[in-house]
Parts: C-alpha cells; structure tokens; sequence
C-alpha cells in the first residue's frame, strides 16, 4: 500500500462523492471524488490512495481497505477503469491481478451503481487541457494542436486510446492495439522474434513493448548472445541499463524504445493523431533521458510518405498516476448528465469499455 494519501476533510453538503478506481496489472489508485465547477476539469478529489494489488486477495478486498479507512459516509457509486473489455459481466483481461466480476463486485460493497470503461479510454478522457500539459516533450513541435490525440501506455500490459475532439468534450475511442502482430524492422529484431515463435505463428507487441515485455527482451539477448540472464525482473533491467552496467540490458531497452516507436507511430498514422501523442507511465517518465537519446523517433517517423505529417505530430511522456481516476470520474459524470443527472448504470451501458 502507498502511504501517500492525500486525505481532506469534506463538507456532507453538495455533490455525492462517489468512487474512481483506476486498476492495472500492477497497481490500484482509488480516488473519493465529486464533482464540482470551481475544480479542474468540474471535478473535487476528496481523498486518493494508491495500492499494490498483490497486497490484497481481490479488489473487493482492495476497496474494502480504502473505503474503511477514508470515506466518512456510505458510497453507493463506483466507476472502474481497467485494463481488458467487458463481457458478460465479467472484465475480460490477460494482466490483472485477479478475476473481477460486476456483480459480485457491487454485491460486496452493497453499491447501488458500478460502471466500467477500459483503462486508456479513461485516461483519453483526462487528456484535456492542464490536466495532461506538465509532460515531458520528447519529440515534435511544442504546441498542443487541434485533431485527434492518441495515448499509449507500456506497462504490465500495452494499452492505448484516441480522443477524438467534439461537443462536449468529444469521445474517447478504446483498441486493443497492444495485441497487434509485432513487426521487427531490424535483422536483430527478426532473430528476437524468430526466437520467440521458432515455428512462426503470432507473437503480439506486448510481448515485447511492455514491463514484462522488457525482461523478455533482455532474456533473448541474453540467449542469442551465449550469456547466462543476470536479472530476473524488468525493474532490474531497467537500473542496469540506466547506468550502463550491462551491454544486454543497455541493448533490450534501446529495442523496447525502437519498437515502441514503429508502434506508435503506425498508430499515429492510423488515427491521423494531429492534436499529439502521449506516452503514458512512470516506466517511461522515469527514464525520459535514455528515451530521449534512443531510436523512438527515428522508428516514429522512419521511411513512412507520412513523415511530413508526423513530424508536426508534438509526442510528450507523462507520468499518468492520478489520470486514470480523473478521466473515468469525467466520463461518470458524463454519462450521468446524459442520463438526467441520474447515475449511468452499467446494465444500461452494458458494461462495454
């Protein structure tokens, strides 16, 4: 559990608080919020925490925890932002850290409401105005220019989003693009792939441009380089290669941050993405100078008759923590203007990030 806490005392009168959970494959951040007309982006965080999920059995168990030692009075709403789709009820997910059923969530919790929408739809959400303009640019203009924007994410997983501008605050258009068929663009990243499909077959880019994908990398190096693996964790490969301690390390990030960049930018082509690109993740914010120094944009940009186009496409990392929270409370609230001021149900939206 994050000891951070950033717990305030809040009037009873107003808005209902209602709860904004953003879940990865690693980590939960869970934020009392409601809204309000004098906050950023219409919206009051009243208390929010952070949570590793292994700490905890389930996320009832998770919510449970937050809700006993933050909120002041019963919540009856929920709004939850996860990695994987809906279906049937259930979160349908290849990198949480346990099942999570709707019905048995709200049942637990005796909520009256629990809505659900995909991760990177929440964080297309958040992406608007200050709320996403303290990144980093890494490369591109320095504007925030008008069109759609697109957000990706490596992480546990690979996630990522386009907003699309409009009334109202335009929609957020959820993909799976993390699930695409890897494309090695270098005679290197054909023998990783080869070595990862011997007999051919799909390998996905989250396979590689993810936190697991990172240790996957330096572990195939490591193989096709006749050397026995140092490190065991992705967090280990990345201290190494931060300091330069080990050739393989340097090597496997400096191919994560080339792929991520053909990734993106096939997906900056795809949704023609002229309001700019994020990059989503304290992975990356964390080490904004070795991305700043690699291929990504080159990869980005390289051999494509959009290069034009792309190189006026500003492409800024950002360290999404409380985001996530942010844009699923905006699209909450949202749906509950649409719906008469009354709580969007996830039966009635069903449950489809």
């Amino acid at each position: 559990m994050d000891a951070g806490t950033n717990r305030t005392e809040w009037r009873r009168d107003g808005p209902t608080p209602f709860l904004a959970v953003d879940v990865g494959g690693t980590c939960a951040r869970v934020a009392l919020v409601r809204g309000a007309r004098d906050e950023e982006g219409g919206l009051e965080v009243l208390t929010y925490r952070k949570f590793a999920c292994a700490d905890f059995p389930g996320l009832s168990d998770l919510l449970h925890a937050f809700l006993g030692d933050e909120a002041q009075a019963q919540v009856r709403q929920c709004v939850l932002a996860c990695a994987g789709q809906v279906m049937d009820g259930e979160v349908l997910h290849d990198n949480l850290a346990w099942p999570i059923g709707i019905v048995q969530l709200r049942n637990a919790l005796a909520f009256e409401d629990v809505a659900v929408l995909n991760d990177f739809e929440a964080l297309g959400y958040a992406l608007d105005g200050a709320l996403a303009r303290n990144g980093y640019l890494l490369c591109g203009p320095d504007i925030h220019g008008a069109g759609p924007v697109l957000v990706v994410g490596p992480g546990t997983g690979l996630g990522a989003a386009v907003h699309l501008p409009g009334p109202a605050g335009g929609c957020v258009l959820t993909t799976e693009a993390g699930q695409m068929d890897f494309a090695p663009n270098t005679i290197l990243e054909r023998e990783i792939l080869a070595s990862l499909a011997p007999d051919g077959g799909y390998v996905a880019y989250e396979r590689i441009v993810s936190g697991p994908g990172l240790l996957t990398l330096y572990t195939v190096l490591c193989t096709l380089h006749g050397l026995p693996p140092r490190f065991a964790t992705s967090e280990a490969v990345t201290a190494a290669a931060v300091e330069s301690g080990d050739a393989q390390a340097v090597e496997a990030v400096e191919i994560f941050f080339a792929a991520l960049g053909s990734f993106v930018g096939s997906l900056a082509m795809a949704f023609m993405t002229t309001g700019g690109v994020y990059l989503a993740g304290g992975f990356l914010h964390s080490m904004f100078g070795l991305l700043r120094r690699s291929h990504f944009e080159q990869r980005f940009l390289h051999g494509r008759s959009a290069r034009a186009l792309l190189s006026r496409m500003p492409v800024r990392v950002i360290d999404h923590d409380r985001l996530g929270v942010l844009g699923a409370a905006r699209w909450y609230l949202r749906r509950s203007t649409f719906d008469d001021a009354s709580p969007p149900s996830a039966a009635a939206h069903g449950l489809v990030a």
